[in-house]
């Protein structure tokens, strides 16, 4: 599996405007629709994602609403692989089944069809992918639901790791973690 370098990592980085005090005072938003807005780093980046997952043989790819979704599809599509989306409730018009997360003030949940990963495939292997992590709740209830789902979930991907909220150590214990940017 390839990794990237330094410079590759700045290139893209380069690409991704921050935004001072959104959505509140003392956040620096990492806005990646200016990554999505050039044409040249984006394919850079789906190039460095096939080339990764070329090999790993994945049945399906999952995607995090919404932006996950954006990587996900494009992704599915260029590893020839099948795409399948995990909403907010509500939002996916069959059957689902879901998994609660804790957040500081609350609980909130994601779900999938129930249906999501049913093919011909027995234990049919599953790459997460979102755009982002931060404290990890959303992805690591992600990663429970598509093991709950009879999916095995090999790896969890995220474009821009928030290293200093350690996300990706809760989304350790149960698979492995890629992170292509690793933000203090």
């Amino acid at each position: 599996m390839r990794e990237l370098n330094a410079s590759d990592k700045r290139y893209i980085l380069e690409s991704i405007r921050n935004v001072p005090d959104y959505p509140k005072p003392g956040i620096q938003f990492k806005d990646i629709t200016t990554l999505l807005n050039n044409a040249k780093v984006f394919n850079f980046l789906m190039d460095h994602l096939t080339a990764r997952y070329e090999d790993m043989k994945l049945d399906y790819i999952a995607g995090i609403e919404s932006r996950g979704f954006i990587f996900g599809a494009a992704l599915a599509a260029r590893l020839r692989s099948r795409f399948v989306p995990i909403r907010k409730p509500g939002k996916l018009p069959y059957t689902t089944i879901s998994e609660k997360y804790s957040l500081e003030y609350g609980v909130d949940e994601v779900e999938l069809h129930i249906d999501a990963f049913q093919s011909e495939i027995d234990n049919p292997r599953v790459l997460l992918i979102d755009d982002l992590i931060a404290t990890g709740g959303t992805a690591n209830a992600a990663v429970s639901l598509i093991n709950k789902a009879g999916a095995q979930c090999v790896e969890a991907c995220f474009i821009i790791n928030l290293t200093a909220l350690q996300g990706d150590l809760l989304i350790q214990k149960s698979t492995p973690v890629y992170s292509v940017l690793e933000i203090d």
